[in-house]
């Protein structure tokens, strides 16, 4: 069955889409259903946007199986304030036990196959099945794929990585800190940025800046491509604060015994501490599922559709042509949203992705900015940027709240 299903996904890779999907007649989905079942792969930003979209307007009128291994929702821009002792992991930890919605299930269970084709779902808390399949799994970290990383880095990408290196920061003495941008695409385009500049403070409030040297090594000619006004403002932070910036670099490899970071032009770069961002990979079952065309899940950039009938996919899994971040996946979802509401209630299908995204970035000393891009295919990003400011700590709050109460009911703990 993977074999045909690859097919299709290149066809639709290439933007040849299939009038009539040669493998299966679509689902009608068309209102008539008693129950419609929607699954849901993935509870991060797009599978919870989904889920609570779909259950404020249908209800008990569907069932809709929310996927996730993990039990806890982390937010990504709370994994950095755990890093810097802003708060704690478990203020940050949302729990999917308190999901409590009409027609929804919240499942914790490993996705182990995924059938395209049938709608279908191996786990090792047995299979699933649905009338629709969303995808949103994500991007999983390869830290593997870059020699001595796992041995002489900290990858702090991840929920543990990046607590984990919390207790790193805590015990550091000072000395060469880089943080190393491996590969692209990556999640949160600001955040590698937004790191260095928090380590400078870091180390300005322990009294170890002076004897320090903080550098970032991206792979990429400014630090945040779509968004130049951005980027000028964080290059000017940088040499305000003595951040060295390397643009263009790849790292090769982490040898760890001379602990140098080694580049593709075979400059040597040495570090005491190295901060990582891993290859970012679709998740093994994905890739095992047929579904991906150059690594990820080609999609309708419109609809979010994939070449499968009643499949839809959201965020870092796709390669719809956005930053591989949450608010994106937060906007797909609605999009999918929408367009199942509308078929569910026999209602014409309008509403489109519109490719807009906004995201905050931290400037340190309790100032963030905000820049919001928006993509369209064949086109430039075009977009505003908003100088940091005091008064964007509380909006960004204000936006890590409104999600907590709509998708949890809880109220958002802040630092």
């Amino acid at each position: 069955m993977v074999r045909p299903a690859r097919a299709v996904a290149r066809a639709y890779g290439r933007g040849v889409r299939p009038a009539v999907d040669p493998i299966s007649s679509p689902v009608t989905f068309d209102g008539n259903e008693e129950t419609v079942r929607v699954l849901v792969l993935g509870a991060g930003f797009g599978g919870l946007q989904l889920t609570t979209r779909l259950s404020e307007e249908l209800g008990d009128e569907a069932d809709f199986v929310l996927i996730d291994r993990a039990d806890s929702f982390v937010m990504g821009f709370s994994k950095l304030d755990v890093m810097f002792g802003r708060t704690t992991a478990d203020a940050v930890r949302h729990r999917y036990a308190d999901i409590v919605k009409p027609g929804v299930r919240f499942v914790q269970a490993t996705i182990e196959s995924i059938d395209p084709v049938g709608r279908r779902v191996e786990t090792d808390a047995g299979p699933f099945q649905g009338d629709v399949m969303v995808v949103a799994l994500g991007a999983d970290l390869d830290p593997v794929a870059t020699p001595g990383l796992v041995e002489a880095g900290c990858e702090f990408y991840t929920q543990a990585g990046a607590f984990a290196a919390r207790e790193v920061l805590e015990s550091f003495g000072g000395g060469r800190v880089i943080v190393g941008v491996i590969s692209t695409p990556f999640k949160c385009p600001p955040a590698p940025s937004e790191t260095a500049l928090m380590v400078h403070d870091l180390l300005l409030v322990r009294g170890l800046r002076e004897s320090s040297e903080v550098s970032l090594v991206m792979p990429l000619g400014s630090p945040i491509p779509p968004a130049p006004a951005a980027s000028d403002a964080v290059l000017r932070a940088f040499a305000e604060r003595g951040i060295a910036w390397c643009p263009n670099a790849v790292v090769q490899r982490l040898d760890p015994q001379r602990r140098v970071a080694v580049l593709a032009d075979g400059t040597d770069m040495p570090f005491d501490l190295f901060l990582a961002v891993p290859v970012h990979r679709a998740p093994p079952v994905v890739a095992a599922s047929g579904m991906c065309v150059d690594g990820w899940i080609p999609v309708d950039p419109s609809t979010l559709e994939t070449p499968f009938p009643n499949v839809y996919a959201v965020g870092d899994v796709t390669s719809v042509g956005t930053p591989k971040a949450g608010v994106f996946a937060e906007g797909q979802a609605d999009v999918v949203a929408d367009r199942l509401i509308a078929r569910h209630r026999q209602r014409s299908v309008t509403s489109t992705y519109d490719g807009t995204g906004a995201c905050y970035i931290e400037f340190g000393h309790r100032q963030v900015g905000r820049v919001e891009v928006t993509f369209r295919r064949g086109q430039r990003p075009t977009g505003t940027f908003d100088e940091p400011s005091a008064a964007l700590v509380a909006d960004k709050a204000g936006f890590g709240a409104s999600r907590a109460r709509r998708w949890f009911g809880t109220d958002w703990i802040n630092y």
